[in-house]
């Protein structure tokens, strides 16, 4: 079985979960003999990991000269040519670009250099509706000279790129939904994220879901039959902590970490106003925001109003093994995240025998037992769950212990399996 896959992202040039994810499910499909998988991304770098998989750039597919099998495609491009200041990750510096930017100007016909090539910046800037659509014109061309049996368009930003491939072939489509703009925005949808989203979804031929929090989402609000909606769970990478001791706190204090891009799904507000509440009640502790994104400055004003700016730490943006490290130095990790399809750092964080405690309103909470819970908003049951694990071992080598061994049996290669299954209902009645 031969797999078309599109992604935006792949590590080590990630933004977010999205390329992470994407890592983790084609490696443990590699697992499963007779399936091959063709990772397309934008932009390929030339150092991403192709142990699992052959990884093509579409900026490396010359399009010169080339007849677009388009058929009904040319109707859908036109909704593509929105401009929109709204992405799915972003930095402060990127973030700034997209506020003082001018209306975007209407988009030009496909654009190659001398060689025949379309340049991508693979990035998330201020072009990112029109390299969505060059994408898309790229992979009809792509899905002409490659065989395969099935297409495979993870989140919105390909599912333009899947619907050309399956015009240019006939072959069926699966499309990955890892958020909606539901999530991103908080309900307040950006109408042509929105379309593209729908499209890809009724063009599919089945409609992958990261958790049933996201699938009642792609059924109520986006009107998709159940019956073509399934829920497969993301895992995590396994790791072994480094037999080297923890890099030190500096300061003879209690950590507690939140990890995540600072914007409003994340709920990194409630983050704050709940370690407000623990800081009147204990002195021995010290907050740590690592990431970056619209909210950081907002966030640092809001601890400063607080007077609780000496007691908490903003790292910015976090990869690789800087990542592992700040969460051994942690005594808990917090996502209290407004609406996260899934959540893979939770996982990570327990992998590095850290207590974690996540929100309901995340995927990942319908797999997760031993993890502290509470809504978001309720930022009184937070601080007292983050004093409870400060202030009592007992409770927090329990969550510890069983824990890591919960998160020890969440693997990609069971996950890998189930989109197997999915493949295989898709090809069976197609």
């Amino acid at each position: 079985m031969r797999v078309l896959m599109f992604g935006w992202e792949f590590p080590p040039h990630i933004s977010g979960g999205l390329g992470t994810a994407c890592y983790g499910l084609t490696r443990g499909l590699s697992h499963i003999p007779g399936v091959q998988v063709l990772f397309v991304v934008p932009k390929a770098h030339g150092d991403e990991d192709r142990s699992a998989i052959r990884l093509v750039g579409a900026n490396q597919v010359p399009v010169k000269h080339r007849t677009l099998q388009l058929k009904h495609f040319s109707r859908t491009l036109d909704y593509i040519e929105v401009g929109s200041k709204l992405v799915p990750y972003m930095d402060p510096e990127e973030y700034w670009r997209h506020t003082v930017a001018e209306n975007f100007k209407q988009l030009a016909l496909l654009n190659t250099n001398t060689e025949g090539l379309v340049e991508f910046s693979g990035k998330y800037g201020a072009d990112l509706l029109r390299e969505i659509r060059d994408y898309a014109l790229v992979a009809n061309v792509i899905a002409q000279d490659y065989a395969f049996d099935l297409i495979h368009a993870h989140d919105w930003l390909t599912y333009p790129a899947g619907i050309a491939a399956k015009e240019a072939t006939g072959k069926p489509l699966v499309v990955h939904v890892h958020a909606t703009d539901f999530d991103r925005s908080g309900g307040s949808v950006n109408p042509a994220v929105f379309d593209i989203e729908k499209r890809g979804m009724d063009a599919a031929d089945m409609v992958i879901t990261v958790s049933n929090l996201t699938r009642k989402i792609v059924i109520e609000k986006y009107g998709i039959n159940p019956e073509k909606v399934v829920t497969v769970y993301n895992a995590v990478e396994p790791y072994e902590a480094s037999s080297e001791e923890a890099p030190k706190k500096g300061v003879n204090e209690k950590i507690v970490t939140f990890l995540g891009r600072i914007t409003m799904q994340k709920g990194p507000e409630y983050f704050v106003e709940a370690a407000r509440r623990v800081l009147k009640r204990m002195d021995n502790v010290r907050f740590v925001m690592a990431g970056s994104g619209d909210m950081m400055e907002s966030m640092i004003r809001r601890c400063a109003q607080l007077k609780i700016s000496d007691k908490f730490h903003f790292t910015g943006f976090l990869k690789g093994d800087d990542v592992f490290d700040m969460l051994r130095m942690s005594d808990l990790y917090v996502m209290p995240s407004v609406s996260e399809p899934f959540g893979i750092s939770p996982l990570e964080a327990m992998q590095s025998n850290v207590p974690v405690l996540i929100s309901y309103q995340s995927g990942v909470s319908e797999i997760l037992t031993y993890a502290i819970k509470t809504n978001f908003w309720d930022v009184d049951a937070m601080a007292d769950a983050i004093y409870g694990v400060l202030n009592y071992g007992g409770m927090s080598k329990m969550f510890v212990t069983h824990g890591k061994q919960e998160v020890d049996n969440l693997k990609w290669d069971n996950s890998a399996l189930h989109v197997k299954q999915v493949y295989d209902k898709v090809l069976g009645s197609h």
